[in-house]
């Protein structure tokens, strides 16, 4: 549990990797308390993402409420500290109307957004980040990453040398302020409530990646190749955005400007996802704090239904 043990919670945190079966167990907890989802998933916050993202159906965003689902365009950029600013007026809110609130997903990011805090760090400079895009196009991200790991070692040691999005990020603060970022975000706050934090933490790696491949390919049955073809004959979209470096939609979007097949741009897609998943297994086996949940047999849940009977009571 985040914050003083002594402290009641305000607010309930499932996370895990994707398919670890969140999504189910959020839904069993909703059938049993009187629950308001939040969600914690960086691509359902995009209208017209719909399968690829799995984002929840129509029957049950009609049977549970959700939030921060389809808030925002595609062309938009929604980031860590806006997902902790709509989190915190979110929670309260969900509070006074004598519910839970249910924070789940994947997006490990956004949650230490929320449970750590955000440093004070300046707005995006579009002309800056079109320089440094235009500078990864001629050499790439992973000797951008190379250059951010000689200025600022420990912001590079936490960032993929392909996440072109976070080095960039980290380069942008380094020229907008002359300060590193790591040191930056050591002045992050908490937020001003206790959270009781949870991870579902499946055993079984060989399964879970099993269900990832299986899960892709009923993606793909569903519409998703159709759904990327949509975003990209927009025209105002490009894959440098946040939205559509989405595990899946970026390799797609490949598929569709040519550069690959599309039995490749699936394979992509799979090893992307797995990938993902392990670094979200990592992120949250990093986490003392964190609750883990190895299964949804119901001696397993027994930790997050006594803290939502409590939540319930008060």
């Amino acid at each position: 549990m985040s914050g003083s043990a002594a402290t009641l919670p305000e607010a309930v945190l499932l996370a895990g990797p994707t398919c670890a079966g969140k999504t189910a167990l959020a839904l069993e907890l909703a059938e049993r308390f009187p629950v308001e989802i939040v969600s914690v998933e960086s691509a359902q916050v995009y209208r017209g993402m719909d399968v690829g993202t799995s984002k929840p159906s129509a029957a049950v965003l009609a049977r549970v409420p959700h939030h921060l689902i389809d808030i925002c365009d595609p062309a938009e950029r929604y980031s860590a500290g806006r997902f902790r600013r709509d989190a915190l007026e979110l929670i309260p809110a969900i509070r006074a109307r004598g519910r839970v609130p249910l924070l789940v997903g994947g997006t490990m990011l956004y949650f230490r957004a929320l449970t750590r805090g955000i440093a004070p760090l300046p707005e995006a400079n579009a002309e800056l980040r079109v320089l440094i895009d235009e500078r990864a196009r001629r050499i790439g991200w992973p000797a951008l990453h190379a250059e951010l790991a000689a200025r600022d070692p420990e912001a590079a040691a936490r960032i993929r040398p392909a996440d072109g999005q976070r080095i960039q990020r980290a380069l942008e603060v380094l020229e907008l302020t002359g300060e590193r970022l790591s040191e930056l975000q050591r002045h992050a706050e908490p937020p001003p409530f206790a959270t009781a934090a949870f991870a579902l933490l499946p055993s079984d790696r060989a399964q879970l990646y099993a269900r990832i491949d299986h899960r892709f390919v009923e993606m793909m049955a569903e519409g998703f190749l159709d759904e990327v073809r949509a975003l990209k004959a927009r025209g105002d979209l490009d894959p440098g955005l946040p939205s559509l470096r989405s595990v899946g939609y970026r390799q797609l979007w490949a598929h569709l400007e040519g550069a690959c097949g599309l039995p490749e741009a699936v394979a992509a897609g799979q090893r992307a996802t797995r990938n993902l998943a392990k670094r979200q297994l990592t992120w949250l086996r990093s986490e003392p704090s964190w609750v883990g949940i190895p299964g949804l047999e119901e001696q397993e849940l027994v930790p997050i239904l006594r803290v939502m009977s409590t939540l319930t009571a008060r």
